[in-house]
Parts: structure tokens; sequence; C-alpha cells
């Protein structure tokens, strides 16, 4: 699960119970249609999955002798864990190589990551050769299609269930992850509160592309189920939604230059502070908004909304 080290404990404000019926008038049907205008469309989900079929089948027919468009892949990232949103960005693709791959390439020298990069980057280029310069780096092949990128990460499964990758950098080497084991953790995170989890990963996610904040969105999905596992109101429905917002940012502000673990491995990446000031805006806004919303100001909560999500948070619903 998600350490954060070096922070100081958020202390949340005193609940004020939501009993009077004439308070928080517009709210739910605010955050409900919010939240309705956050995934991809049905035709963007069709195109994405039939290149994803098409990428697989590719490879599997080049490195396990099939023609299975399904084998021997995992989707990864945020569509792995159904946490994407519109618009449509790069779609992460684990692609799972036979062990002869891995012995293969034990007889060469030089960076031997790289060179498996290079290789499926040739197979693919085959297939899609009308397609823009394929590029393979880091630890990716990416075909960039022109309405959406697909990333292939080239990998081996090891026999306690995690997975190697290739990163290129620093002479080439393989990396240990457990996509399987973070999606688990989300999933089991939004079991446990109501559904919130991913609800508020989408909307953090939609913070981090209106505002162009510098925080990577796999912190945002481990700071999610950090912060519901302390948040007395975890398990509430979609009416504490406004609070729910306003009191990440501030759990987000507390936990600057502080750091985040991947769930198995225990790899540690540092959150930093340069989305600090763009979190401290965005929890002033919703400060001003939550205060609007209990007085039943629907446009101006909306106007508030907005300077933090767009205009995917409607500022009227009546």
């Amino acid at each position: 699960m998600g350490i954060l080290y070096n922070v100081n404990p958020l202390i949340f404000p005193p609940p004020i119970p939501p009993t009077e019926p004439h308070m928080w008038f517009f709210l739910r049907r605010r955050f409900s249609r919010f939240l309705q205008n956050l995934p991809i469309s049905s035709s963007q989900y069709e195109d994405a999955i039939t290149k994803i079929k098409g990428v697989a089948s590719c490879l599997n027919r080049e490195y396990w002798g099939v023609a299975s468009d399904t084998s021997n892949i995992l989707i990864a990232g945020s569509w792995g864990k159904n946490t994407h949103i519109s618009p449509v960005g790069d779609i992460d693709i684990i692609f799972f190589l036979p062990v002869d791959v891995y012995n293969r390439y034990e007889l060469r020298t030089g960076n031997k990551q790289s060179q498996l990069l290079q290789e499926i980057r040739g197979i693919v280029a085959e297939k899609y050769s009308s397609t823009a310069r394929i590029r393979a780096d880091g630890q990716v092949v990416e075909i960039p299609f022109n309405s959406i990128s697909i990333e292939i990460v080239p990998a081996f499964r090891l026999q306690n269930g995690n997975v190697w990758i290739c990163d290129t950098n620093d002479g080439g080497r393989y990396k240990t992850v457990a996509p399987e084991a973070e999606g688990k953790s989300l999933s089991d995170s939004d079991a446990a509160y109501n559904g919130n989890t991913r609800a508020l990963v989408r909307m953090a996610k939609r913070w981090k592309d209106e505002c162009n904040v510098p925080i990577k969105s796999f912190q945002l999905e481990i700071l999610a189920q950090v912060f519901l596992r302390s948040w007395p109101h975890s398990r509430n429905d979609i009416f504490w939604y406004d609070w729910m917002v306003r009191d990440f940012f501030a759990f987000l502000i507390q936990h600057q230059n502080g750091n985040v673990t991947f769930p198995v491995t225990g790899e540690v990446s540092p959150l930093g502070s340069e989305w600090l000031s763009k979190a401290q805006t965005a929890y002033s806004n919703a400060v001003e908004a939550c205060v609007c919303e209990r007085d039943n100001y629907e446009r101006l909560a909306g106007q508030n909304w907005q300077k933090i999500f767009g205009t995917a948070v409607p500022e009227a619903v009546t």
C-alpha cells in the first residue's frame, strides 16, 4: 500500500451534519453530472480496444506462434485500473514474452533491454508502416495512432507472480513491477469505501489535466487510497463529495516532499513539491465552493468548482 514519509498528520475540521433539507440543494446533481462527463465515449473505447487487439495479435504471432488478440497481454496503467478519463491519452499494455527470448538476449552484450525494445519496434513497424514514427525508448515501444497512443511494455513473468520489464536507462536493466497488485489495491479500496476511491481519482486526474499539474497519475491513485483510510466520511455517498474534494487537497498539501510506495515491490516515488501552489489554489477554491454549496449559491459554487475542474463540472444544474 502507499506509505507516506516525513509528513505531519492532517487534522480534519469537525463535521457539520447536513441535516437541514434546504441546504446543499444542488450538490448531488452537480457531482453526478460531473462524474458522468469524465468517461470516454463508447466509440473511443471500441477504437482503443480494436487497436490493443491488433497489437496483441501481431506480437503473439511473432513470439508465440498463435493468432490470439487477447493472450499474453495485460492492460496496465489507468486503463487497467479503470481510472482513465476523457480525453483519450495513451494506453500501456504489458506483453509477456517467452522465456527463450530472455535467454537469447542474455547471450548478448551491451544494453540488452534497448536491443529488445528495438526488435519489438521493428516487428510492429512492419504491421503499422503507415503510422507516424514508432518510438522505442525507456521502458516502452510507442505506436502513435491518430486517435490514441499504444505503449507496449515488453515483460517477463516471474515465478513469484511479479513482472520484469525493460528499463533501457543507465546501461539497461530489468525492473520489477507488480501491476496486478496495484490494480487489486485500488479495487479493494474502492470496494471498501463505497466506490469513492475511483471517483476521487478520476476527479483528481481532471484537476491534473485541467490545471496542468506536475504530479503523476499513479501518485494520485496511491494518495487517494491513503487519504480515504483516514477520512472520517470515506464510506458516505456522493452527498459528501464537496468535502471529499476539499479535504483531499488539504491532505495533498500536507504531503509536499513526501513519498509514496508501490504495493509488493516497495518502490519509492518522491512526490516533490512542484505541484504545491496549484494544490493550494485548488484548496482555496474548494473551500469557497463548499460554502456556496451549503448556502445553495448554485452558480457561484459551480464557478468555483470550474476553477479546479474546468467545464466538465457544470456551473448550473437546474
